[in-house]
């Protein structure tokens, strides 16, 4: 993408109504736009980070053997009567009359929907296990919206529902979720703690919330320091359906959830300093940006969700459901990586590769060079951003920085004259000079796999 035919409205005034850092940043990046309290239009680069972090996500649950689909944001309040919640969620839940006086509902959740959906088209325990997921804008009308996309009433969501025909199936299904979630954050290059939680409206009895690891985060995290030197990404988990495959999930989430780890309102200080010695305890801020239930037949009950028994006979199925904030994670990631200059994306949900600056756009050998390093980084299966703008080289320093582009290209014309150009690290500020070609050899490998 050349600047000049980009749309990046950057401000240089931080707005006064944003609190935190990731939305005082999004704001000055022009990576969303407020529409109303708590409701926002995700601009260019909002939206490319956006949809980094939604592939990420929709790659790690394909991966656990979810399947996906999509569910309406509007509906029937039909369904949350049969499920008991209708009167019960709150005041959260937008309800809505149609012109035919039916009662809608603008989803704040699916499993209502997607239990309709099973009990509809499933109908034996060999159909069996299954997990739908879905990822979908919701609404839930927070009294008092702030912070940015942290908390929104409009955000995207990823909701993933799972039926088994017993308890085990069902435990085995929260465990695939909880290894699932934990790739899917170091993927994105963060450290998620995940914590035993309470189940609030959800429902059921086992529940996990998986918190970022964050300066500015809303709780008070304690945790071992396994979850610090796991490589989660790289761990051997199977999500096969043999007993050998389950065994192991069931051995690792053992493992993992023995480990102390919880938040400032369940801290227990005794415990933590019985159960870790001094040179493994961690201490922190979080912030939450995946919830994962098991709730049984919370919902298969009410709604008569139920297959064919290998007996012969119905049997209700087993639920759970995962939950992450694809649009607060933007935010989480900011809030996590950032510097008094800008944001600093991890490589993986980065908008741009390479940010290609020009120094002194209109003279011949500085763009012929930036337009030749440009095409080699498209033809080598990178994102450049290339700043052609006729403005101020600080200027331009400033925006890569604050849009927080990990890698610069940046071309002189008194560095060509000695035939070299300048790279920049954007996260450790380092620079390096080096012919173009090795810098293009270089800014070539950090190309996506």
């Amino acid at each position: 993408m050349r600047m000049s035919r980009y749309f990046l409205p950057v401000t240089k005034e931080t707005p006064a109504h944003a609190e935190i850092i990731s939305h005082q940043l999004m704001l000055r990046t022009g990576m969303i736009k407020q529409h109303s309290a708590g409701i926002y239009s995700w601009l260019p680069l909002g939206l490319k980070v956006l949809q980094k972090i939604e592939a990420i996500v929709r790659q790690e649950q394909n991966r656990s053997g979810a399947l996906e689909v999509l569910m309406p944001t509007m509906q029937g309040a039909d369904l949350w009567r049969e499920s008991g919640r209708y009167d019960a969620y709150g005041a959260e839940m937008l309800r809505i009359t149609d012109r035919h006086e039916r009662d809608l509902l603008f989803g704040p959740t699916a499993e209502e929907v997607v239990t309709d959906i099973f009990r509809n088209h499933v109908r034996s325990y060999k159909e069996l296990p299954l997990n739908l997921y879905n990822i979908q804008w919701k609404f839930r009308d927070e009294v008092r919206p702030r912070f940015g996309v942290m908390r929104g009433r409009e955000f995207l969501m990823k909701d993933a529902y799972s039926f088994d025909l017993d308890e085990t199936g069902a435990r085995d299904a929260y465990r695939k979720m909880f290894l699932a979630y934990l790739k899917t954050f170091q993927r994105l290059g963060l450290k998620a703690v995940p914590m035993r939680a309470d189940t609030g409206p959800i429902g059921g009895d086992l529940s996990h919330e998986f918190l970022v690891l964050a300066p500015t985060g809303e709780s008070g995290v304690y945790y071992d320091a396994i979850y610090d030197e796991t490589d989660w990404a790289s761990l051997d988990i199977s999500f096969d359906n043999t007993p050998k495959a389950r065994a192991a999930r069931a051995e690792t989430v053992d493992r993992i959830v023995k480990a102390y780890a919880a938040t400032d309102e369940i801290h227990d200080e005794v415990r933590f300093n019985a159960e870790v010695t001094p040179d493994r305890r961690r201490t922190g801020r979080g912030i939450e940006v995946g919830h994962i239930f098991f709730f049984g037949t919370k919902y298969s009950a009410p709604m008569h969700a139920k297959v064919v028994g290998p007996d012969g006979k119905d049997c209700l199925v087993q639920m759970g459901s995962y939950g992450i904030g694809v649009s607060r994670l933007v935010g989480a990631i900011i809030e996590a990586s950032h510097d008094e200059h800008g944001i600093i994306w991890p490589d993986a949900v980065a908008p741009y590769d390479v940010g290609i600056i020009s120094l002194r756009a209109g003279d011949s050998l500085v763009d012929g060079t930036c337009e030749q390093a440009y095409q080699t980084l498209l033809n080598a299966g990178l994102d450049p951003l290339y700043d052609d703008r006729d403005d101020r080289p600080g200027a331009k320093f400033a925006t890569m920085d604050l849009i927080g582009v990990p890698n610069q290209l940046i071309v002189g014309p008194k560095g060509l004259v000695a035939g070299l150009v300048e790279v920049k690290d954007r996260k450790s500020g380092a620079k390096v000079e080096m012919p173009l070609e090795s810098a293009l050899a270089c800014l070539s490998t950090k190309a996506p796999a």
